[in-house]
């Protein structure tokens, strides 16, 4: 028994902290030295567990964390594991695999309900309930400019600005910053595209910019406007609609009528789109959390209000453990996992109370430095935007439903068709990608039993073959992805399409045989006449058998699906790379040359052509550049010569 004593750091540092940190900032028990599932003795570990709030991990094989939890008093929660009798199957798979078990103590219940948050996320233990979000949600960006830029923005907020949102989706940005142009004609170019314009753009044309590129609107005057937008986007828009009387009443009183006239329609637009966005009956910044489950899928919906407008709504699936989870139980880990990354509202309400309300109420107050209360109304305005939440979680349940049901009807299809003992669970296609030649690169493409699992597409840059040969682009690809596989005791596919004829399917069969990988069905997916879709012919392993499936076929069209997601992520992989390439300075791929002598030798000669056609001699008169060097560049434009 290992016992670490260290002191549990500030309520601001535990927020603040990586997860990685989180195991020393209390005490830690590891049963170090019990390895296997025969060696580890539940009641020889309870012994040394205390009576005491923290966080616990289970470990099975390989030290994979199997599961997360947080506990009151942690050894009556951990004992409840290793009773006679468990609560369910889940539990008892679960406890046949244990082989370690870590403990976390923390101050408080609300202090382990974050910590716990911290390791399910970072982890994603197999049996916790388990939030889907990769990206973080986007923001409106106001840049520190002399002529301030509005944008969309995602990622860390450490740019000198202004930061408005967070919005649950893209689209609600894109709509909010549309209506920017409308309103406020703020521009929304790059900097470096702003300071080279000597005439305005056609956003000026068709008055969604001011042109301040060119100075076709005085400073002031766009600070006016920014002003105003930002009013706009705190919830200010009364306020800005006052400023905006008195000013085209002074406008008028100066009889400029035209700006007047401005002024007027930008005031009915406002106060138009104010009552479009405004929420009866709420203020301030409020989340409406409302969840729906049915045949082991759960659905979540987050609508955000901000100011007292809806910003939008944003739905989520998350990855449910087993069908005998409780509806309380999955809310209570979303919120927890939901608002580890963003704001918290003073305000949360809900379709139904979470499991431990007031622990994870005590979590985001802790997490947010103020006091946060979880409601489900029972009356009034509220009611009816719980209620609008609850629908939208529902239709979404239901198209994911119908969704998940057509994609076993085209798996239990494709099983038909090519005559297999099971419906695969895990299929990859393989494309290549190339202009002429130039800057090949190959792609891998997964779907499982729900569709395309995108965490785990491939691209390969394929190099050291001849321009164009796309046999040996393939050979290269599969015997990278399937060595690498057996290495690491990696996944296998059930079936490996193949984009192409005979010859490709052949390349990934050597691949194959060369690496004794065997029971993978291999299937190519040549394409047919003027390359209509409908035409396609399936080869089945080395010609052993072709396949021309009906044009109506749910295995075809699963097929269909498959193979034009692998020519996609393969094209645009290529495309990236080419302009890469083409974008790039042969200089740069000079051993020896850094930036600054590149720079130099540009500002000698006056250009890259200049600096192919000089000599070794005019080369080493470069400060920095000695003989050898001039000699590395004069070989790399003259070495074919």
């Amino acid at each position: 028994m290992i016992k670490l004593e260290l002191s549990i750091a500030r309520i601001n540092f535990l927020k603040t902290i990586k997860p990685d940190s989180f195991p020393f900032l209390a005490y830690l028990w590891q049963n170090s030295h019990m390895q296997t599932p025969s060696a580890f003795d539940p009641q020889d570990f309870l012994n040394t567990v205390p009576h005491k709030p923290g966080v616990y991990r289970m470990l099975g094989k390989n030290e994979e964390i199997l599961y997360v939890g947080k506990a009151k008093d942690l050894k009556n929660r951990v004992a409840s594991y290793f009773r006679s009798k468990v609560a369910n199957a889940r539990i008892h798979a679960m406890v046949q695999q244990i082989q370690r078990v870590e403990v976390t103590i923390t101050r408080t219940e609300a202090e382990a309900l974050l910590l716990e948050s911290n390791l399910i996320k970072q982890h994603s233990p197999h049996y916790n309930i388990r939030l889907k979000d990769g990206k973080g949600y986007p923001y409106i960006y106001i840049s520190k400019h002399e002529y301030p830029r509005i944008q969309f923005y995602r990622g860390s907020r450490k740019e000198p600005g202004q930061y408005f949102g967070p919005y649950p989706s893209s689209g609600a940005v894109s709509q909010t910053l549309y209506l920017m142009k409308r309103l406020f004609k703020a521009r929304q170019c790059e900097d470096s595209y702003f300071a080279n314009r000597s005439r305005p753009c056609l956003e000026y044309q068709i008055k969604r910019c001011s042109a301040p590129c060119v100075g076709l609107i005085a400073q002031d005057e766009y600070a006016d406007s920014i002003r105003h937008a930002v009013q706009f986007l705190q919830g200010h828009t009364q306020t800005a609609i006052d400023e905006l009387v008195v000013k085209m009443e002074q406008s008028a009183a100066a009889l400029n009528f035209e700006k007047a006239a401005e002024q007027r329609d930008l005031i009915e637009s406002l106060r138009h789109i104010s009552q479009q966005q405004y929420v009866t009956g709420t203020s301030g910044n409020v989340d409406v959390v409302a969840i729906a489950t049915e045949a082991g899928l759960a659905s979540v919906q987050v609508f955000t209000i901000r100011h007292g407008h809806n910003l939008g709504n944003r739905n989520f699936f998350p990855e449910l453990p087993d069908d005998e989870i409780k509806t309380d139980e999955i809310l209570a880990s979303f919120l927890a996992q939901y608002y580890l990354n963003h704001e918290v509202p003073g305000e949360v309400l809900v379709s139904e109370l979470p499991a431990e309300q007031a622990v994870l109420e005590d979590m985001l107050t802790l997490k947010q430095e103020r006091k946060v209360v979880i409601r489900q109304p029972q009356r009034g305005e509220r009611t009816k935007w719980v209620e609008m939440a609850a629908r939208n979680a529902e239709q979404s349940l239901h198209m994911q439903l119908a969704s998940k049901a057509g994609m076993r009807q085209r798996l239990f299809a494709l099983q038909a068709a090519l005559g297999l003992a099971t419906p695969p669970a895990r299929m990859e296609c393989f494309d290549i990608s190339h202009t002429m030649g130039e800057a090949t690169v190959a792609s891998c493409v997964v779907f499982g039993m729900e569709g395309p699992v995108k965490a785990e597409y491939r691209r390969y840059n394929i190099k050291g073959i001849q321009a164009g040969d796309d046999y040996a682009a393939m050979h290269q690809a599969l015997t990278r992805r399937f060595r690498r596989g057996t290495e690491q005791e990696g996944k296998l596919p059930d079936i490996l399409f193949i984009d192409g004829g005979s010859g490709q399917v052949a390349q990934a069969l050597k691949v194959l045989e060369s690496l004794a990988i065997s029971k993978l069905t291999v299937v190519g997916v040549a394409k047919g006449e003027g390359r209509k879709p409908g035409l396609e012919t399936l080869i089945i392993e080395n010609n052993t058998q072709r396949l021309n499936l009906p044009e109506h076929s749910p295995a075809l069209h699963l097929v269909q699906q498959i193979r034009d997601e692998a020519h996609r992520f393969a094209i645009t992989g290529h495309r990236a790379r080419r302009q890469k390439a083409r974008t790039q300075s042969a200089l740069e791929e000079i051993v020896g040359l850094g930036a600054k002598r590149r720079q130099l030798l540009l500002k000698q000669f006056g250009g890259l052509r200049a600096i192919e056609r000089a000599s070794v001699e005019e080369l080493t008169k470069v400060p920095s550049i000695s003989l050898a060097l001039a000699q590395k560049i004069y070989d790399k434009f003259n070495g074919d010569r």
